[in-house]
């Protein structure tokens, strides 16, 4: 295998300093697009908004293969001066995107210049993963119609997994996210004379702790499932009961039924409660991340791949879930495959947290997820 270490950081740190986000990552797009073109890949782009698909064929089977990797950046400003830093003020990569391009860049290189595989493979840019609206996008777009694949693949770095260890298990891997808004209305008035109003902040404060018991008394105790409420916004003043009261928040989970148990759950609750109190409400509740979930079959794949470019010590094949949300699980509800932790360091400048302004991809692990990307497509399509 040619050596492609040194253009991968060339392309991370040129990727790391244009970051972007919200479905305008256009230069971005851009880039990756040149890249992939450059390497000999068949481009399309303005999928799903910024998307990128870039395809290569070769040999006579029918099969095909994809992997994914995000866009976009984050709205972070960097806390650390590189040589590469954001050139764009209160944005960055603080979640390790550009590394994950720069990986899905490097197996690209190492396939295209292989000629020991037979099918297709094609690698999919997606934008605005951290609001999960991206692979929604592109999906909606007709990506898996127009550029079918028999399977796909994704890859997340890991801060305090060591680096280059992989980590992944059958079933949630990561959580859906749902966000919810409860507006209550009642009637406000004066503070000393509360018997003349219908106070909705007690009202919402009933509502609060009432919602924890959806997960204590709702949820099969086998099943994990989040329900927090972040945001408590009234209309009153110091002396005034207020009329209107709106709490926010979002749940997470890993399976469909639980979403939906949640969901329910949620309106019963505020309806009633608000109905004894003589109040009304009004709930919007939405999936913005689907749970990403790992068929067996994909686990035992990555497993195998990883396995061979690292070890059989390096990769944990049942590791625990994350409440975190990704939305490659819209991929994963489509098409078979696997999601996978490559880890960016345990200690040091690379133990820092994801969407921290300190956070860096680390390079040195650049390689070894390429290898495990290119080690994927020729154990499907040798």
């Amino acid at each position: 295998m040619i050596d492609f270490h040194a253009k991968m950081i060339t392309w991370r740190h040129d990727l790391h300093q244009i970051p972007e986000t919200d479905f305008q990552e256009h230069h971005t797009a851009a880039y990756i697009a040149a890249v992939c073109s450059e390497l000999g890949y068949q481009v399309t782009t303005g999928i799903g908004g910024t998307g990128v698909v870039a395809s290569k064929r070769q040999g006579s089977s029918s099969k095909s293969i994809g992997f994914r990797a995000e866009l976009d950046g984050l709205l972070i400003s960097e806390a650390v001066t590189r040589p590469y830093g954001s050139r764009t003020p209160g944005r960055m990569h603080a979640c390790g995107h550009d590394g994950h391009m720069a990986m899905l860049l490097g197996a690209a290189a190492e396939l295209a210049t292989d000629d020991r595989w037979s099918g297709t493979v094609r690698f999919f840019f997606q934008p605005d993963e951290e609001h999960g609206h991206g692979a929604h996008a592109m999906i909606a777009d007709g990506v898996l119609t127009r550029f079918p694949v028999d399977c796909i693949y994704g890859m997340h770095n890991m801060p305090g997994l060591p680096a280059g260890d992989f980590a992944t298990r059958a079933g949630g891997i990561m959580a859906s996210e749902d966000n919810f808004v409860i507006d209550i209305t009642g009637i406000g008035g004066h503070a000393a004379r509360p018997h003349m109003t219908i106070d909705p902040l007690v009202i919402g404060a009933h509502i609060v702790v009432a919602l924890q018991t959806i997960v204590a008394r709702s949820i099969d105790p086998s099943d994990a499932a989040v329900v927090s409420c972040t945001e408590f916004i009234t209309d009153g003043i110091r002396n005034a009961i207020p009329s209107h009261v709106t709490i926010k928040g979002d749940t997470r989970s890993y399976a469909p039924h639980v979403q939906a148990t949640l969901e329910r759950r949620m309106r019963e609750l505020c309806a009633g409660i608000c109905v004894a109190h003589g109040a009304t409400c009004v709930v919007s509740y939405t999936h913005e991340f689907s749970p990403t979930i790992n068929p067996p079959a994909g686990v035992v794949a990555a497993v195998r791949a990883a396995q061979a470019v690292v070890g059989p010590d390096r990769v944990a094949d049942n590791t625990a879930p994350l409440l975190g949300s990704e939305d490659f699980g819209a991929f994963l509800a489509t098409v078979p495959g696997n999601f996978i932790f490559i880890g960016n360091g345990d200690t040091g400048q690379f133990a820092t947290p994801l969407h921290n302004a300190s956070y860096d991809f680390n390079d040195a692990i650049l390689p070894i997820g390429a290898a495990y990307l290119s080690r994927l497509a020729h154990d499907y399509l040798s």
